[in-house]
């Protein structure tokens, strides 16, 4: 085989050339294997294009018998080719036939040839098929003829993603990079969506791959490369990371990786061969996530998602990409994939097109997907791979009752869950005519429907829910998603556009509730061994007075002449409660001495949350104006159960007798003490549970805005005396082993209740 100094640019070029000639795709094919022969000086070159049912299909050849192609076949693993797209590793062989994977294939007449060198066609790190070359001659090929046709496949892997295939593959099958992909993952927020998918970190589509001077290309290479070490070296010197932790481990690897040479040599070679910059590294970065997608030690594979970050960030460099903008052509039934992103970038994005979200990362818990169940959308987490599998624009469906995501599904998948968007709105529109609709039970119980807010994108659903008021607003929620700590004119601005949105509705604000698993990125906290027991919430909002009193103030000034209602979250003792009346009654005094409006009437409450509170509860409800269950804190304390931890968060059950007498205990302490009780929890938001707390006395409860129409239709056909007693019966008997959710099922099922 000759010198290949300048083959491989000589040969990019060309083949370039003839992805521009217009040429049918079979054509095309058979001109590039054709042309990589006689670059090569092979005597035969073959392509293998992967199927979406596993089998790698030989689409063009040049040297093999003309009638193989389109009619020999090879399942993933199985014989040569096999191997090297399911190990997305090249194979080098002097002499194929000796190899223990070698499958003779009779109709191709490929048994005079032993030399064989195979390269995986890769994108993105999977294996869209294979290029082989071969000769009859026994020898070893040469490092630069493996890069060569490494090079080369690159840009199959281009005319395979274009979808130009299409038009020769057989009637009823299709490529495995268009093929239908279920990803199971973990539900966040219930729902169904239908889209189309959003690259929340869209690939730098690479189209020049040719370099005119490679010199050139590697003074751009060690540009780039020096301006994205300078960012990370920054990032790692500013005051706000800290010393240890999560974050700077990241920083510490991309940095490592950053200034690894062997990287940077391999690069270089790439670009020797005749790629430009870009296409190098994207090349490296196809090259080594490849091989590492496969690796199951989670320690390595997150490492292979810090280089995929890296090898992105340097992409941006070279080729300038700034984001994503408003004309980008965003799609009005969007589903956003992502590996992890912030809250504050949801909220960047056009929120009447968002029909969804897919997350490989987070928790249920994370700032992002309270956010997004704020927007109503349904969220999947922990859906492991999706955004390697996915391209921009395909279609997509989002089951967030089930916990799976259907990546460009089958026509009978898209008709049937279409149909169940159909019957889902049928419901809702049956829901919203409930709007107006009091909400009294049958037997004349009059109950307070609330909802649960943190934004000003909430405010719009108090309308179309038809609640009353927002019994839980988060305000930490505009804390989590600012860059920098919101001034107290920011926050009275904000507090006021809330209250002036309500139009008169009750507005419960909570104090902020920030610290353990609710970091916000400007306020440095301390490494804690069990962050959901330690310094959060009112007792960070103690020792941190200035800010607490700063909230105080601008929620008094936003609601001057109105009313206000506020409470305090986590409150451990009564004392607690006192110090805090303390900080309001001095920022009432602050702002009446400088003649600034307050409000008509003020309000203040606790929540109940820590467990140690229900033997204070006299005195809890002889010292605040009401009491707001947090069931989902409450519970969790209660039952010792870590909700962001999936072995153990569904072992006990809320509806269990445990809990509902704490929770009735709780209520009946209000009626004692004449001070109002109400729940917020997500215990509120199903109809099954929501109905067990009117059972056992609860007249008001706050919930997600979706969930209003749902309870509301259950409370209308409910007799509560009738229930009442029946609940009381079934928790203070001591021998029953009749579960309560079978006790309201039946009930319901007695009532023709809908649940």
């Amino acid at each position: 085989m000759r010198d290949l100094s300048g083959g491989p640019r000589v040969l990019l070029k060309r083949l370039r050339e003839l992805m521009a000639e217009p040429l049918e795709p079979q054509e095309r094919l058979d001109r590039i294997v054709r042309q990589i022969a006689g670059n090569m000086v092979a005597e035969v070159c073959s392509v293998y294009v992967l199927r979406a049912d596993g089998v790698l299909e030989l689409y063009a050849t040049e040297g093999l018998k003309k009638e193989a192609v389109h009619l020999s076949q090879l399942k993933m693993g199985q014989g040569l080719v096999g191997t090297i797209a399911a190990s997305a590793q090249p194979l080098n062989l002097s002499d194929a036939q000796s190899h223990p994977a070698f499958r003779y294939l009779p109709e191709t007449g490929e048994e005079i040839y032993h030399s064989f060198l195979g390269v995986p066609i890769l994108r993105t790190g999977r294996s869209l098929g294979v290029l082989v070359v071969q000769n009859k001659a026994s020898r070893t090929y040469r490092e630069e003829e493996l890069e060569a046709l490494e090079t080369t496949a690159m840009v199959l892997a281009e005319m395979i993603a274009t979808g130009e295939l299409k038009k020769i593959t057989k009637p009823g099958l299709e490529l495995d990079l268009t093929r239908s992909v279920t990803i199971d993952g973990d539900t966040y927020n219930e729902g169904i969506g239908l889209g189309y998918v959003v690259l929340h970190e869209p690939r730098i589509v690479v189209t020049n791959l040719l370099n005119e001077d490679s010199e050139k290309e590697i003074r751009r290479l060690g540009e780039a490369l020096g301006s994205l070490r300078i960012s990370i070296d920054d990032l790692l010197s500013q005051r706000d990371v800290s010393m240890e932790g999560e974050h700077r481990e990241v920083l510490e690897t991309y940095r490592m990786f950053a200034y690894d040479q062997g990287w940077v040599r391999k690069l270089e070679e790439a670009i020797r061969n005749g790629l430009t910059a870009e296409a190098a590294v994207e090349k490296v970065q196809s090259d080594t996530k490849a091989r590492m997608i496969r690796m199951t030690d989670p320690y390595l594979r997150e490492r292979m998602h810090d280089f995929e970050d890296l090898a992105n960030r340097l992409l941006r460099q070279l080729t300038g990409y700034t984001g994503r903008t408003a004309g980008d052509g965003f799609p009005s039934d969007a589903i956003i994939l992502a590996r992890a992103m912030g809250a504050a970038e949801l909220l960047d994005y056009p929120r009447a097109n968002v029909r969804g979200l897919v997350l490989e990362e987070g928790a249920v818990t994370s700032h992002v997907v309270i956010v997004a169940r704020a927007m109503g959308i349904p969220v999947i987490g922990q859906a492991a791979g999706v955004v390697a599998l996915a391209e921009n624009g395909d279609a997509v469906i989002i089951d967030g009752d089930g916990g799976h995501v259907h990546l460009r599904p089958m026509p009978e998948h898209q008709r049937s869950y279409e149909e169940k968007v159909r019957f889902r709105a049928r419901r809702q529109e049956q829901f919203r005519a409930l709007r107006s609709v009091e909400p009294r039970t049958k037997d004349g119980q009059r109950v307070s429907l609330m909802m649960n807010a943190g934004l000003l994108v909430d405010l719009p659903q108090l309308s179309d829910s038809g609640a009353e008021g927002i019994g839980l607003f988060r305000t930490e929620l505009q804390f989590m998603i600012a860059s920098t700590m919101p001034k107290a004119e920011e926050q009275e601005l904000f507090y006021r556009n809330v209250l002036k949105q309500a139009a008169g509705r009750v507005v419960t604000f909570r104090t902020l509730d920030i610290g353990g698993d609710k970091v916000v990125p400007y306020f440095r906290g301390h490494e804690e061994e069990n962050p959901a027991l330690g310094w959060r919430a009112i007792r960070l909002s103690l020792d941190r007075p200035g800010l607490l009193r700063t909230q105080l103030r601008a929620m008094l000034k936003a609601a001057a002449g109105i009313e206000l209602k506020l409470m305090v979250p986590m409150v451990t003792e009564v004392s607690e409660i006192a110090a805090v009346r303390e900080l309001l009654q001095k920022e009432v005094q602050h702002l009446s001495r400088f003649g600034h409006g307050l409000p008509r009437k003020l309000q203040f409450g606790a929540m109940l949350e820590v467990p140690a509170l229900l033997w204070q509860l006299d005195e809890l409800m002889s010292a605040v104006d009401f009491v707001s269950v947090g069931s989902n804190d409450l519970f969790q304390f209660s039952m010792a159960v870590d909700r962001g931890n999936a072995r153990v968060s569904d072992r006990f059950d809320p509806l269990g007798k445990p809990f509902l007498r704490i929770l009735r205990d709780i209520v009946r302490a209000g009626e004692r003490n004449n001070t109002p009780v109400t729940l917020c929890g997500e215990l509120a938001g199903k109809p099954i549970s929501a109905m067990a707390l009117l059972g056992i006395g609860f007249r008001a409860v706050s919930m997600s805005p979706a969930s209003i129409g749902p309870v509301k239709a259950m409370l209308l056909g409910l007799d509560a005396e009738a229930l009442a007693k029946v609940m009381n019966d079934a928790l203070d008997d001591t021998k029953s082993a009749t579960s309560i959710r079978e006790v309201l099922a039946h009930f319901a099922d007695a009532h023709n209740i809908p649940l």
